[in-house]
């Protein structure tokens, strides 16, 4: 029996860490094409990229490890069923129990992995991406302004310098509109950019006049010597809230009397919720592959999605309506895996 459970346990491990890696790169490319689209613009390097990818997945584990351990069970156990070696080892006498062991031991597994990621590791790495990327464009930024091309790497700014010569740039247009009622157009003989601090970056010019566009007329003022703050305050990946740890959301939920509140509660309710879901998978996975083995090579994947798109389904409903004031945050953010750990009891029950 130990060989049997470390033979199907071996299968489980290699088949979770390819499950793992395809989810993250599937989920990650979103999240790439944006940044990717933003960084270019600065002249970020493909080592900023990949530093970037490495801080991002953290926060992506706490959702694919779930995701990988049903797909896992559900291709394993289902290749099991489709070769009829899961009914030669029942009628060998090993209990549906005894079978579903190595999966009792990648879940726990998980389960405890996955709270050292949310509780630690996801609000580490969500604070220093968002270091890290502020400090790669304070960086870049200069060298990205190229010569005679319209730079839009700030937001609600466009630049354009007809030289550069030792560090300093020459000929400079800028178009700012970052106050919506009166856009601005800036021309300068010469200038430099300079970073003031992590999220700044000044755009020191000399010898140049300011034209404002206002409702009522419009201004000139022309100026020796003038300071251009471009404000590096990211929309970034991840909201403020993952870069909190579960201690502290509760805290801050608790002071809290602002309609922030219920997404504080939320935020900490999806922390030790999608752990606990490893814990329910792990009964739901076995009575499922029995399924699924007789579906075709590919029916663990169509049930394991069908699975999560029902459950993601009913957190979005239960957040939406513990935001709306209609349940309480508790209610929202736990039904669906009460829910499922029901559902998941009864058919492993039923199964054995």
């Amino acid at each position: 029996m130990k060989i049997i459970h470390k033979s199907i346990l071996k299968d489980l491990a290699i088949t979770f860490t390819i499950s793992l890696i395809s989810l993250n790169l599937f989920l990650l490319m979103e999240k790439i094409l944006r940044l990717s689209r933003f960084l270019s613009g600065v002249g970020a390097s493909a080592t900023d990229m990949l530093r970037i990818i490495l801080y991002l997945q953290p926060q992506l584990m706490m959702l694919t490890i779930p995701m990988s351990l049903l797909l896992t069970i559900l291709l394993t156990y289902g290749r099991l069923n489709a070769d009829n070696e899961l009914t030669a080892l029942r009628v060998a006498g090993m209990s549906f129990r005894s079978i579903s062991a190595p999966v009792l031991i990648l879940g726990m597994a998980c389960f405890f992995v996955g709270l050292i990621i949310s509780f630690y590791i996801s609000p580490m790495s969500a604070v220093k991406l968002r270091s890290y990327i502020s400090k790669t464009i304070t960086q870049r930024a200069p060298m990205a302004i190229e010569t005679g091309i319209f730079n839009t790497s700030f937001r609600d700014v466009v630049i354009l310098v007809n030289g550069r010569q030792e560090g300093r740039m020459n000929g400079i247009f800028i178009y700012d509109r970052r106050e919506k009622n009166e856009p601005k157009v800036l021309i300068a003989k010469e200038g430099r950019v300079h970073a003031d601090n992590e999220q700044n970056l000044g755009l020191y010019m000399n010898d140049g006049y300011i034209h404002i566009a206002k409702p009522e007329g419009s201004v000139e003022v022309f100026f020796q010597r003038y300071n251009l703050v471009l404000n590096l305050m990211l929309e970034g990946p991840s909201r403020k809230n993952s870069e909190m740890t579960p201690f502290e959301l509760l805290k801050a939920a608790r002071d809290s009397k602002s309609g922030d509140r219920v997404s504080l509660f939320l935020e900490f309710h999806r922390r030790l919720s999608f752990p606990s879901l490893c814990l329910i998978l792990m009964f739901l996975g076995p009575p499922l592959s029995l399924v699924s083995g007789r579906s075709g090579r590919f029916g663990g994947l169509t049930v394991g999605l069908s699975v999560f798109t029902a459950f993601y389904l009913i957190l979005i409903y239960g957040e939406n309506m513990a935001k709306s004031g209609a349940l309480p945050h508790y209610t929202g953010a736990w039904a669906p895996v009460v829910i499922t750990g029901i559902c998941s009891l009864w058919a492993f029950r039923q199964t054995e």
